[in-house]
């Protein structure tokens, strides 16, 4: 009977053993200021905020994998701060929910055709910028009615919520526009090609990655202004100097070693766009 009890004891001994293994095996993806950015010990994953709807720029492609210049560039980044590709968890980043995603620590950072503004920086920090892009419309490649912004006095203009773009033609240069604002900018390319809306305004680089794509192609076109400058920067948590500084210098060796380039050609070669050079860093200097 010693011996039996001597031998379940050793069994409950190794089962509970092996159950504190396990439970303590498991880890949380990193989101928080510390892990990656501080020199701690890296955790098994980072979790970084990018559009889920924007073509060339951030897309979730129907196979679940991510593509666009955002998102090479996020990639980039994040294989600076020690994190391989499988590593990388991204999440969707609607223009509204930016500033909530960072400062509630839901992701690490932001990689999402983000336009530094005083406005933003009130809640959240950037890094860089990485990306110039300008403001323009894109209408019906059959439409001839709208050369200038004036043109859309009276017409339907549509953007997404939480931009800044639809803001400036609005308040700026067509007051009497009709603005109308979606979630995304998939459902504004939809009413622009069911005609329920005249024009869509955004980033001249978000425009030329939807007139790009294979199922666009011929259906809309870019009217070519330059509307405002858009700076793009990663945004991160207000304070966190250590990441900006770290996010910073990756942005300088991507720019040094050629791979900004060619994800710039790569994502919006196709479309005939005319980048501007990469910007000077600004931000956290």
């Amino acid at each position: 009977m010693k011996v039996l009890k001597a031998g379940a004891a050793v069994a409950v001994a190794v089962a509970l053993a092996f159950t504190a293994t396990a439970c303590g095996s498991d880890k949380k993806a990193d989101t928080g200021s510390d892990a990656g950015s501080s020199g701690a010990a890296k955790k098994d994953k980072i979790v970084i905020g990018i559009k889920f709807d924007q073509p060339g720029v951030g897309l979730k492609t129907p196979d679940g994998k991510y593509a666009g210049f955002d998102v090479d560039v996020a990639t980039y980044v994040a294989k600076e701060l020690g994190y391989a590709p499988d590593q990388i968890q991204f999440k969707q980043a609607i223009s509204a929910e930016r500033e909530n995603l960072i400062s509630n620590g839901d992701v690490k950072f932001i990689v999402a055709s983000y336009s530094i503004n005083d406005k933003r920086k009130e809640k959240v920090d950037f890094a860089g910028p990485y990306f110039l892009a300008h403001q323009d419309l894109l209408v019906r490649a059959d439409d001839s009615s709208i050369t200038k912004p004036e043109d859309l006095n009276s017409k339907k203009l549509c953007s997404v919520t939480g931009s800044t773009s639809a803001q400036n033609v609005k308040t700026k240069l067509a007051p009497k526009a009709d603005l109308q604002e979606f979630p995304g900018y998939s459902e504004c390319l939809t009413g622009l090609e069911n005609k329920a809306v005249d024009a869509l305004t955004t980033d001249n680089s978000i425009l030329a990655g939807y007139a790009a794509q294979d199922k666009n192609k011929g259906k809309f076109k870019l009217v070519g202004l330059s509307l405002s400058n858009e700076n793009y920067g990663i945004g991160l948590k207000k304070g966190d100097k250590d990441l900006q500084t770290k996010i910073n210098a990756a942005i300088k060796k991507m720019e040094a070693d050629g791979a900004w380039e060619a994800a710039v050609k790569k994502n919006f070669g196709p479309a005939n766009y005319k980048n501007e050079p990469a910007p000077q860093i600004t931000e956290g200097s």
